[in-house]
């Protein structure tokens, strides 16, 4: 096998490996807090929206340290120990206690920044500025498909089920964590590329390194980087580009937990969808993927041939979410949110209907894709120079948005939730068309100085 085969094959089982881990760790986020309410113990009083909470709260502080992780003990262990830990998680729901759930939360948080920062590490070691696109769409393309499969499980295994019982838990748990742990051993089948497959000296120089004293050396060079990368990411924080594009980053943060955990909820709630409520949790998570799939596969490739610009992708996913909030708004209780296990009997505005909030599930996948696309395509434009510490002022934002929606989601009613979410979108948006209108008139200035 050639050198652009290996690394092919290397991106495909790394894609394969977050979708085992994937399937698993995002179904158990989107059951979790309706799991947690169908528990009766009086060793647990825990939230599945704190848990999240204290996940991207502990996430986005870690990628502060995750790039010296990924150094000292390289891309490929730190992405299987950062998958046990992922898998350790799901597995405490078997038999959960309060410090055990909170404890695996805060640990959570840190594995993710070191898996995220050596998934990064690991797909640029295998690229070449030739099929970095290519790869990434591959990864992207296997890493949406965790949203079918699990979600696919949990409605087929809690068809017909009103309440969520110790053993229907313990089941579906039990399996989560096997699938989570098949992704991690995946990884151990990722092969170390040819060095004139690297794009990076850096990247050359450890694949080079043959001896403990030279491996030594390089591991302090990338270690000694860490805080100059720091550095720049808190000088690109507060440029007035990053500043334009942190509203729009900090909406997607909002909308990723009202998506990915709140919403499965609220229909889980909903005593009058009838003995399918709590299935249909799962099918939910099937059409959000979809959504995202096909959003993210025709905005992507827009952005090869960008011929009106990203503004008018924005501007749909806008209008996409403003009209799935508003069917949302009008199918689903105030009170679905934050309803006791038994569930909420309240209506809201219109007889429910299970077609309409699945609609709203797909509508909700496909803006979330519109926005994650062109915010990722116009940072690695204004940022070219500077993409690591840019990206991670991105995960910063986004993570702790994320953090502050998911423990509000404890005590905001529904329409609450729904409120912050149009605010915020509509200023993000706003921030958004006056940076690419920057891009526009930065690169017609470049275009005329050319001439």
């Amino acid at each position: 096998m050639g050198p652009e085969g290996k690394t092919l094959l290397n991106i495909i089982i790394l894609g394969f490996g977050f979708m085992f881990m994937f399937t698993a760790f995002q179904t158990c986020g989107n059951i979790e807090q309706t799991v947690i309410k169908s528990f009766n113990s009086t060793e647990f009083h825990g939230s599945g929206y704190t848990s999240m909470a204290i996940i991207y709260g502990v996430f986005s502080a870690s990628n502060l340290i995750a790039p010296s992780v990924v150094a000292v003990i390289g891309p490929q262990l730190s992405m299987f120990f950062s998958g046990l830990v992922y898998s350790g998680y799901i597995a405490m729901f078997i038999h959960p206690y309060t410090w055990s759930f909170y404890t695996a939360s805060v640990v959570v948080g840190i594995a993710a920044a070191i898996l995220w920062t050596a998934q990064g590490n690991l797909l640029t070691i295998n690229s070449t500025d030739a099929t970095i696109g290519r790869n990434s769409g591959i990864f992207w393309a296997l890493l949406q498909f965790s949203l079918f499969f699990g979600n696919m499980y949990i409605y087929f295994a809690w068809h017909g089920h009103v309440h969520i019982s110790d053993e229907d838990r313990q089941t579906v748990f039990i399996s989560l964590t096997v699938i989570s742990l098949v992704g991690s051993f995946l990884f151990f089948l990722i092969q170390k590329p040819d060095p004139e497959a690297t794009p990076s000296e850096v990247s050359e120089s450890l694949l080079q390194t043959e001896s403990t004293e030279s491996a030594s050396i390089v591991v302090a060079q990338l270690t000694d980087m860490c805080p100059l990368l720091t550095e720049k990411a808190l000088q690109l924080s507060v440029t007035k580009e990053m500043l334009l594009l942190s509203i729009s980053i900090a909406y997607t943060g909002l909308e990723l937990t009202f998506y990915s955990g709140v919403y499965g909820t609220c229909i889980g709630a909903m005593t009058q969808f009838g003995e399918d409520a709590k299935s249909l949790i799962g099918l939910s998570g099937i059409f959000i993927g979809l959504g995202e799939i096909l959003g993210g596969g025709v905005f992507g490739m827009l952005n090869k041939c960008n011929r009106f610009g990203r503004n008018p992708v924005v501007l749909l996913g806008l209008i996409t979410h403003f009209v799935a909030f508003y069917l949302i708004f009008l199918n689903i209780a105030s009170d679905a949110p934050i309803a006791p296990e038994e569930g909420t009997h309240l209506q809201a505005y219109i007889t429910p209907s299970v077609e309409l909030a699945l609609l709203c599930s797909f509508l909700l996948g496909l803006g979330d894709s519109c926005f994650n696309t062109q915010l990722l395509s116009i940072v690695g434009f204004m940022f070219r120079e500077d993409s690591a510490p840019a990206f991670a002022v991105f995960k910063f934002v986004q993570s702790i948005t994320a953090a502050l929606a998911f423990f509000y989601s404890n005590y905001l009613l529904l329409h609450w939730q729904l409120l912050i979410m149009v605010v915020v979108g509509f200023l993000g948006t706003l921030s958004f068309l006056v940076a690419e209108w920057v891009v526009v008139s930065s690169r017609r200035d470049t275009d005329y100085d050319s001439i």
